[in-house]
């Protein structure tokens, strides 16, 4: 994904996402808002990733454990900020909340993007060199199909 938006111009802004124990790489235009919220109340949802839900913008979104989807353990600390991301795929919804570590930087991407070979995870589609980090680009179709897969219903808000 990112390499074929970056294909396209010589670079491309992104944005690092500091998660519990990796960081992933998006283009920027693929968050549509990060959450200035402070504190998160994560709560334990109907699957391991569901850590709750977001009120965002008159919608109640699914707040998403990227760690625990990925078959780990999401923390959820002070740290913890909540990023929305602008969903790609055909799943019919348009917006996914996913819970962060910390908050996000700004970093640029240029069309000659560095694979590192390390072992991925099930919803990591590559992972990448930026500056000194290894970033994981994520399967945000894949992450769109596992909660429209999951059929949360959202409780009162």
């Amino acid at each position: 994904m990112l390499e074929h938006i970056a294909g396209q111009r010589s670079s491309l802004t992104g944005l690092l996402l500091p998660l519990g124990d990796r960081t992933l790489v998006l283009p920027n235009v693929a968050v549509a808002e990060l959450i200035g919220q402070r504190s998160v109340a994560c709560e334990e949802g109907e699957v391991d990733w569901h850590m709750g839900w977001v009120d965002w913008r008159q919608q109640r979104l699914p707040l998403i454990g990227f760690e625990a989807a990925c078959g780990g353990h999401t923390p959820c600390g002070e740290r913890a900020r909540v990023v929305v991301l602008n969903a790609l795929g055909d799943t019919g919804l348009r917006y996914l909340a996913l819970l962060l570590q910390g908050i996000p930087r700004s970093c640029k991407l240029d069309s000659q993007l560095n694979y590192v070979d390390v072992p991925l995870a099930t919803l990591e589609m590559a992972a990448v060199q930026v500056g000194e980090q290894v970033a994981r680009v994520p399967d945000l179709a894949g992450l769109e199909r596992l909660v429209r897969d999951a059929q949360l219903q959202p409780g009162p808000g």
